[in-house]
């Protein structure tokens, strides 16, 4: 039986499976690329959109899970974190998610990342974040997010 899923997807939905989440995965053909076309295609709020964004605290890649919202203050974030901060490049993102730039998912990469998430993400009842594929995404909560991520909430304005 094929699945109709993206590998990446279907991969994402599976370690979302394998952490207690209900994992459903679904493809939106209105696109997703970015936080407002998934919080347009979904009718909800952009800030209940969940970028999933790959930065380098000094040498090491992480990842920050951020409201649709906001922009990342590189310089403050960076010190609540306790070093510098800054983007990393399109090939190291794709290198330490295995997943394409615009679908990113929170989890589903070939290492596990240090994952901080945006504390203002709990101000919504549910939060909804690429599935490891363009054009696939899956609802959650911040409370579940910070769970299934083993991440840790921070300011990141």
């Amino acid at each position: 039986m094929s699945r109709l899923l993206h590998p990446n997807a279907a991969h994402v939905a599976d370690t979302l499976i394998s952490r207690g989440h209900h994992g459903v995965v679904v493809s939106s053909p209105e696109g997703t690329h970015t936080a407002a076309d998934a919080a347009a295609a979904l009718g909800v709020e952009v800030g209940a959109i969940v970028k999933s964004m790959v930065f380098l605290l000094g040498d090491e890649p992480v990842l920050l899970l951020v409201s649709g919202a906001h922009n990342v203050h590189l310089e403050r974030t960076g010190e609540r974190l306790g070093g510098t901060l800054m983007r990393a490049s399109l090939d190291t993102a794709k290198h330490a998610t295995g997943q394409p730039i615009g679908g990113i998912a929170p989890v589903g990469h070939p290492t596990n990342l240090d994952t901080f998430v945006d504390q203002d993400l709990a101000g919504y009842a549910e939060v909804w974040a690429a599935a490891g594929h363009t054009n696939t995404i899956f609802r959650s909560t911040f409370t579940e997010l910070v769970r299934i991520t083993a991440g840790l909430a921070i300011d990141v304005t």
